[in-house]
């Protein structure tokens, strides 16, 4: 019996030794990021650089600010945006046929010899939210300054998103002058009530979608904000740039969930008020998150960043799929990546009595959760009315379904990342999921091939500005944005 253990434990030895040494040569050898080929680079792109940051300066001084409430918008402010872009981009305006959508959005149709042709859009939308009342001293230049200064351009929309509308203007009007003619139609679509979540008719972007449907007009492809290029730099690992393609978004909805009691003086409480029972469903809901699983997106991401890894660590990563179940475990406490895997919960509102003395007659709290691709509403619902128990009413506010998935292996996808590999070399190529909301998914009734993509390299302090103080986008990163869009659109439209 002790020579068997002898030799099955040799033997397990001598295996795992084996393992470790295939591991380690795959890593050394196939599981590495691959180089771009000398041929796959692009020449240079003619780039106005200072044209762009006047003008992406000048699109910041436009508050355009949406609301739900049309009647409390200054549409006057959307007009004199509009003027702007007329007279910054005169062969945009000269070439391509112009139409108003739905209040202020704006339909850009570049017109081809083959309109039988199933042509491409480029999304971006105007309006940007309005900077938080109480903080406008916190800015180091005014929200709505446009300050070019000390190596930014800073301002509400310099990164969300009026970088990615000037830089496609840029690129349009750029191709037009160097006599650019496409192949196959393009439109250019920029909603006007993006940040609102604005819904069917009064929903710039579904507005644009219905045109095209009621048109008869399939669109082969579209292209819309999305995560930008990260840097990604962890000293003696990693030293490269992530460029997230957004194929698919989490969707949303918010529950009011309330507990009704007997109310009355707080001289005679009972043991439980009514916030109090409603503070045992929150912990329930919260201690009861919805499974968290490891998506193929990010599967895919966690091995692509894996191959441009340092040596040592690229042998563990080569082994992504043995080592599945811990990276999941770990995964799930961290909450930014926990988000990509699984429909979050959050209570962001609470509402009890009207007074400190008097106990609530009626106890509610909020909760957003953003859903995962695969789950619904309804999926929501029943999740909640599970752990909340027969005391709680529980009432649908609003929400929306995550959107589909987009191929990643599609003719725009492939274009995208290999314009992003032949532009850089540190680039590291992966699908992702988008955790907040485009205007892009109003546009599935007319398109399969919908992705999500801002070509600006970012830290991840810049991209945290997003919707806060202080928002600003590096000068420096301007020119390859621009350069992404000429090359996107003649890789799309010259065929």
């Amino acid at each position: 019996m002790k020579k068997a253990t002898k030799y099955i434990l040799a033997g397990t030895g001598a295996i795992a030794a084996a393992g470790i040494g295939v591991s380690m040569v795959r890593a050394a050898t196939t599981y590495k990021a691959k180089p771009v080929a000398e041929v796959d680079k692009l020449p240079p792109e003619e780039v106005d650089v200072e044209r762009f940051i006047n003008n992406l300066s000048k699109a910041i001084q436009y508050p355009t600010i949406a609301n739900v409430d049309e009647s409390l918008v200054d549409w006057s402010v959307f007009d004199e945006f509009h003027a702007f872009l007329k007279e910054a981009y005169p062969l945009v305006h000269e070439k391509l046929d112009l139409q108003i959508i739905s209040t202020r959005s704006l339909m850009y149709h570049w017109k081809s010899a083959h309109p039988e042709k199933e042509p491409i859009a480029l999304l971006a939308h105007q309006d940007v939210v309005p900077v938080t009342p109480g903080t406008e001293g916190d800015w180091t230049h005014a929200p709505f300054g446009g300050e070019v200064a000390d190596g930014y351009i800073w301002g509400r929309g310099a990164i969300d998103i009026k970088n990615q509308l000037i830089g496609i203007m840029e690129a349009v009007e750029t191709l037009l002058a160097e006599g650019y003619v496409p192949e196959r139609d393009i439109y250019l679509c920029f909603g006007h009530n993006e940040e609102v979540m604005a819904e069917g008719e009064q929903c710039g972007a579904h507005s644009m979608m219905m045109w095209f449907k009621e048109h008869g007009i399939k669109l082969d492809s579209v292209i819309d904000e999305g995560g930008a290029i990260l840097s990604v730099k962890v000293d003696k690992v990693i030293d490269g740039h992530l460029a997230g393609i957004g194929i698919a978004e989490k969707g949303h909805v918010d529950f009011e969930i309330s507990v009704n009691a007997k109310g009355g003086h707080s001289s005679q409480p009972p043991k439980h008020s009514a916030i109090g029972e409603l503070s045992k469903i929150v912990c329930n809901l919260e201690n009861h998150q919805f499974k968290a699983e490891l998506t193929p997106q990010l599967s895919s991401l966690f091995n692509e960043l894996g191959k441009s890894t340092t040596y040592p660590v690229r042998c563990v990563m080569s082994n992504f799929p043995i080592l599945k179940p811990l990276i999941k475990r770990v995964c799930t406490e961290i909450p930014p990546v926990a988000s990509m895997m699984r429909t979050t919960t959050a209570i962001t509102m609470s509402n009890g009595s009207p007074a400190p003395n008097v106990l609530p007659q009626k106890a509610s709290v909020v909760a957003n959760f953003r859903i995962m691709p695969g789950q619904t509403v309804e999926d929501v619902e029943a999740h909640i009315k599970k752990y909340a128990g027969p005391k709680a009413e529980v009432k649908l506010l609003s929400g929306k379904n995550p959107s589909k998935i987009s191929p990643t292996d599609s003719r725009a996808f492939n274009v995208i990342s290999n314009i992003c590999k032949s532009m850089d070399p540190k680039v590291i190529v992966a699908p992702y999921l988008v955790m907040g909301g485009t205007d892009a998914r109003q546009y599935e009734d007319v398109c399969d091939n919908i992705y999500r993509y801002s070509p600006y390299l970012m830290t991840t302090e810049l991209l945290l500005t997003t919707h806060g103080t202080n928002e600003r986008i590096p000068i420096d990163t301007l020119e390859s944005g621009v350069a992404f869009f000429k090359r996107y659109i003649r890789a799309l439209t010259k065929d």
